[in-house]
């Protein structure tokens, strides 16, 4: 059973920063593929930015230039920089893994933006 266990979520005003991680146990984790979802209220759960294994990333448009995935395989660990947060990016945060033994989600992490 792979377990993912996200951190660092919290409340920031408009312009501000926040980094999340997410530690990865059960797996080879240097194999899996990593990504960062999101969920707003009453809204359905969306991509924000995977890492390939190889460290090849990919954001969602409403991201790019603010958000920055990034993995360090040492400590199993993938985290998401996220700078000139806005408003919109209020949601909870999941951590996925992409195994050999499956697709695993981690419990979530709330991020609240003020404006």
């Amino acid at each position: 059973q792979v377990q993912l266990v996200e951190s660092g979520g919290g409340l920031v005003q408009a312009g501000g920063s926040l980094r999340l991680s997410c530690a990865a146990s059960g797996s080879i984790f240097r194999r899996n593929g990593m990504g960062w979802y999101r969920q707003a209220p009453r809204k359905e759960r969306e991509l924000v930015a995977t890492i390939s294994s190889g460290g090849t990333t990919n954001y969602a448009d409403s991201v790019k230039g603010r958000f920055t995935i990034s993995r360090d395989n040492a400590k199993s660990t993938v985290y998401l920089q996220m700078n000139s947060l806005k408003p919109e990016d209020t949601a909870v945060y999941y951590c996925n893994a992409e195994t050999a033994l499956g697709r695993f989600w981690g419990q979530g992490t709330q991020v609240s933006v003020s404006s």
